[in-house]
């Protein structure tokens, strides 16, 4: 096996990844502080450090996964999202940046809610369609680590998906990034298909369901990614709602979705639901013929991204 420097193995795997990948640089930094337990500082530091056998095999198996298309964080099985660091499977969704949007707009509204008076008890949280935890998780890790709410005080999160693997890696992220068993108390993991097995109404619903039209999964895992199509096809939903017709834009899961949320809300509850920027307004539209009024959060990109729709 050709002995290989960090700084050495760095050069070869860039030119090995510009072919297939957009950050080649950032996918084999990724990689390397995986395989050698380094930071970024320390990959720097130490670049002239000749990479031990059982690691570089690791690294030539990593990059030839890479090539095939798999991302990152399936090979690494980690995924960094609003500051934290998650468990990923191919089970579930990898976390985006642009989901950090919405994790960001619920701890404003939390914060609000909680300001309130007329609030006595602890708030009720859904995250639907929870894949990893990173959403629900990532508000709590922040309101106990960061903002220092007291336990008493913290939400009940109720943490819902379909797919049992997604529950469980769900619960692994929980139980790392919040060993303390009277926060992991706080949290409720519930198998359901949308709200069918969900019985409590809660203060605010935080979703990022399946929202790319059928149409468009196929050519999106074309690229070998692996990701869950049961997380990005928002039309794949038994019957339709538009009768016969199917409807085929991605809005049906979150057409159903609203429907159901309906009689799980309190007082004055909100839904942040990310969705395409291709299907934002349409969610909006509909949601208001249920009674919501519905605001919109941009992504990173300025594209429309989270409905923010409060029941009147």
């Amino acid at each position: 096996m050709e002995s290989y420097t960090i700084r050495t193995f760095k050069t070869f795997a860039k030119k090995q990844l510009e072919k297939v990948s957009s950050t080649p640089e950032l996918d084999v930094e990724v990689l390397l502080q995986h395989a050698m337990h380094y930071d970024k500082t320390q990959i720097l530091l130490f670049s002239d450090n000749h990479i031990p056998d059982g690691q570089l095999e690791w690294l030539y198996n990593a990059i030839e996964r890479r090539k095939n298309g798999i991302p990152v964080a399936y090979i690494t099985g980690h995924k960094e999202f609003y500051g934290f660091d998650f468990l990923v499977t191919p089970q579930v969704l990898i976390p985006k940046p642009d989901t950090e949007i919405l994790v960001e707009r619920a701890l404003e509204i939390i914060h609000e809610k909680m300001e309130d008076s007329s609030n006595t008890g602890p708030l009720t949280i859904c995250d639907m369609c929870t894949g990893s935890g990173c959403i629900g998780l990532s508000v709590m890790k922040t309101l106990y680590a960061v903002d220092k709410i007291p336990v008493d005080k913290l939400p009940q999160i109720t943490m819902v998906d379909i797919s049992t693997h997604a529950l469980e890696v769900a619960k692994k992220n929980v139980a790392r990034l919040l060993p303390e068993q009277e926060i992991i108390k706080k949290f409720n993991f519930v198998r359901s298909n949308l709200f069918q097995s969900v019985e409590d109404k809660f203060d605010l619903i935080l979703t990022n369901p399946p929202y790319v039209p059928s149409s468009m999964v196929d050519e999106l895992l074309a690229d070998g990614r692996g990701e869950p199509r049961l997380a990005l096809d928002g039309d794949m939903v038994i019957e339709s709602l538009e009768g016969d017709e199917f409807i085929t834009d991605g809005t049906s899961i979150i057409k159903q979705l609203i429907i159901q949320a309906c009689e799980h809300l309190t007082f004055n509850a909100t839904i942040l639901m990310e969705t395409g920027e291709y299907n934002a307004q349409t969610t909006a539209d509909y949601a208001g013929t249920f009674g919501f009024s519905s605001e919109f959060h941009k992504d990173l990109e300025g594209q429309l991204r989270v409905v923010e729709m409060t029941s009147l």
